[in-house]
């Protein structure tokens, strides 16, 4: 489960956005410095940081480098009250990566987490997947739509991946369900049932992160 830390000296800004991602079903920690949130990521790991730009003490630009020795693999966005493109910038150039200005509406603010969250999750898909199988995979259409396919209705037989795919030459359909079955994307139950393997989940997982990246 996604974990996210909040870091603002705004108490009741963080305490706001916490309960927010809560009630979205996201656990949240606060953190009410830079220098806090450095602790914290001494004892736990994120998913997510959350980061002020502008605190007492250490700030988040100051911040941003240290946070990625601690956690390499954490996503950071920073917020801002300046609606500054340099901000932005040199936050980006400093490790972070994403941003958001504030004010901002929480909808606004939810889209910018769950986006986030997609490409840590398709982060540790592609590192635990084997890429050049996925590429193959995913190079032909055909193939993609069975993916596709087998992610949505889990299991489903010859005839019915035919039909739903639409076309009428069952040689065809064949070929590609074996290229996938040699790398080692689906398999057959003993009922002759079609099903993806865990790396054909992977991959689904994977293509479904950049048809919805190409469409955003």
């Amino acid at each position: 489960m996604n974990k996210i830390l909040v870091v603002d000296d705004d108490r009741e800004l963080r305490t706001t956005l916490a309960e927010v991602l809560e009630q979205e079903g996201l656990p949240a920690v606060s953190a009410q410095s830079a220098d806090d949130a450095l602790n914290q990521l001494q004892q736990e790991s994120f998913d997510l940081i959350l980061l002020d730009l502008v605190m007492p003490g250490t700030d988040g630009m100051s911040a941003i480098p240290l946070i990625r020795k601690l956690a390499p693999r954490s996503r950071i966005i920073v917020m801002t009250a300046y609606a500054s493109v340099q901000n932005a910038v040199q936050a980006l150039q400093q490790g972070a990566d994403d941003y958001i200005v504030k004010p901002f509406k929480i909808d606004a603010f939810m889209l910018t987490v769950r986006l986030n969250l997609q490409k840590t999750r398709f982060c540790e898909e592609t590192e635990a997947a084997d890429l050049d199988k996925i590429f193959n995979g995913l190079a032909n259409g055909l193939r993609r739509q069975t993916l596709q396919l087998l992610s949505r209705q889990g299991q489903m037989r010859f005839m019915d991946l035919v039909r739903a795919l639409e076309i009428e030459d069952h040689t065809k359909v064949n070929f590609h369900l074996k290229v996938l079955r040699e790398s080692g994307f689906i398999d057959q139950t003993p009922n002759k049932l079609y099903e993806l393997t865990t790396n054909g989940q992977r991959a689904a997982t994977c293509l479904s992160y950049i048809c919805k990246s190409l469409e955003a």
